[in-house]
């Protein structure tokens, strides 16, 4: 399946929608530190609703060792910012990509989008004039469309 992962996320709900969201698609969330949050919150909690238990989360000190991860040492690392001019419905997306999100409200920093083991830039394309999508939803659409592409496994 697919890798999402947050860049040191700052706001609980954004994180606890992408944990229902994974739960649902059977992605892994990865998340890099420092939170802005504790995973206790109970605005996480709310927003992932009873979906924790069912939802794959792992949680990594850095960027370099999430990325260095037995689970994600071969993956293709795909960053998402605004920023790109690559659409993220033109990525033939393979089991195992990680989508890379950064932090609310930054987006990921030069670092991020400049390491060595990311594949290419991508963006979620908006009205002109709209700056970006809010972090849940963009982590969804772009989940959804890499499932999509590979016929919805182990969905009904």
């Amino acid at each position: 399946m697919f890798h999402v992962m947050f860049l040191e996320p700052r706001i609980p709900p954004n994180t606890g929608n992408a944990i229902r969201m994974v739960a649902g698609t059977g992605a892994t969330l990865h998340l890099v530190e420092p939170l802005g949050f504790d995973l206790s919150e109970a605005k996480l909690k709310r927003a992932g609703l009873d979906y924790h238990d069912l939802a794959s989360v792992v949680v990594h000190p850095d960027l370099d060792t999430a990325l260095a991860s037995d689970d994600l040492a071969q993956s293709r690392v795909f960053a998402f910012t605004a920023h790109a001019t690559t659409w993220h419905t033109a990525v033939e997306y393979v089991a195992g990509d990680v989508l890379l999100f950064g932090p609310e409200p930054t987006g990921l920093p030069q670092q991020a989008l400049e390491h060595p083991r990311v594949v290419d830039r991508v963006r979620i394309p908006t009205v002109p004039g709209h700056r970006s999508m809010n972090l849940s939803n963009s982590a969804a659409v772009a989940t959804y469309e890499a499932w999509r592409q590979h016929g919805f496994p182990g969905g009904r």
